[in-house]
């Protein structure tokens, strides 16, 4: 057995798909804040069942294009919101993925991160006084980009979770059908 067949039995194809052109949006330029990072740990959270690998993959994601991009002081921060991204795809969406479930947690998500990271920033920068009016300072000004983080998080996430249901739907059903019509189901044997 290949390593690349070890691999697409742990991970499906469509995952890898996901994480690569995840790693590769965040290379090219886009707005800020409008990145499928988030979406794609919300989506890694639900779909992956093994869990430390769906954690690993946005943080190795991140990795590979902080890489390429530079590192930053609110990493830790921000690979933290990640894992917490993650966590709620497993436990808000998993088994459960309706659309107003998909909304209402990517939206959760989304808060989530924002306060995380702007208080990072808050806390790690130069930019706000260290008190409380800094603090609100900083959530202040996070807002302009936060508005861009929840459409780009809606945009992805609906595009990630949307393309995975309407393949698995449409050509996994119809794959597994055809496979099952040569088995016997109760005895799982070839008929």
């Amino acid at each position: 057995m290949t390593n690349l067949t070890k691999i697409l039995k742990i991970v499906p194809v469509g995952v890898i798909i996901i994480i690569a052109l995840s790693v590769l949006y965040r290379l090219i330029p886009h707005p800020p804040n409008f990145t499928p990072i988030l979406s794609m740990a919300l989506f890694a959270g639900c779909y992956i069942n093994n869990k430390k690998l769906a954690v690993l993959l946005p943080l190795l994601t991140m990795l590979v294009s902080d890489l390429l991009l530079g590192f930053h002081n609110t990493m830790i921060f921000v690979y933290g919101a990640l894992f917490i991204a993650v966590l709620m795809g497993s436990f808000f969406i998993q088994n459960k993925v309706k659309i107003h479930n998909v909304f209402l947690t990517t939206i959760m998500a989304s808060f989530v991160f924002f306060i995380i990271t702007n208080f990072a920033v808050w806390l790690m920068g130069d930019f706000y006084p260290y008190n409380f009016a800094g603090l609100i300072q900083s959530y202040l000004a996070g807002l302009a980009f936060w508005q861009n983080a929840i459409i780009g998080d809606l945009f992805f996430v609906f595009l990630f979770f949307g393309s995975y249901e309407f393949f698995n739907k449409k050509f996994l059903t119809k794959l597994k059908t055809s496979q099952q019509s040569n088995y016997d189901i109760k005895t799982c044997k070839k008929s």
